[in-house]
């Protein structure tokens, strides 16, 4: 490879299965639960990883490989070629999933959404009252013996 490419292949690899609450480690999960986020996606580690300044690239057509359903991973740089961290504040993979599962919960996409399901749990619902009729069809009667 000439020198202007950057080599995205020795970078960390990230899938959202590794901070999901609602997986087990069986399935994937790599730090504790009480640590973890429920179901993050690959852009929003992706925000995380640009707001601790490390640099990252999306990779949606890749698939975790214990569940391939579970589309989309995120390389990112931990460490420069020489081998000094980009963040002192990030020393290990562990470490970094760690600060992007504590993140992901207020990303502002989430935030969103979750202001949205609040709205609408609070809006009055129409109910229609069925009191009197059954929803019941009516050709039941007696079974003979």
């Amino acid at each position: 490879m000439d020198s202007g490419t950057i080599n995205i292949k020795k970078w960390v690899v990230i899938y959202p299965v590794y901070i999901n609450s609602k997986k087990t480690v069986a399935e994937g999960r790599r730090i504790s639960v009480s640590k973890s986020c429920e179901n993050p996606n690959c852009i929003e580690i992706s925000d995380c990883c640009k707001h601790l300044k490390l640099p990252s690239a999306v990779e949606i057509d890749k698939a975790y490989p214990r569940d391939f359903m579970q589309v989309g991973r995120v390389r990112v740089q931990l460490k420069r070629e020489d081998g000094t961290l980009l963040n002192p504040a990030i020393t290990s993979r562990k470490h970094l999933l760690q600060k992007i599962a504590e993140l992901v919960p207020r990303h502002p996409e989430r935030v969103k959404k979750q202001e949205a399901q609040k709205a609408k749990k609070q809006e009055p619902q129409a109910t229609t009252s069925t009191s009197g009729t059954s929803s019941k069809s009516g050709k039941g009667g007696k079974k003979k013996r």
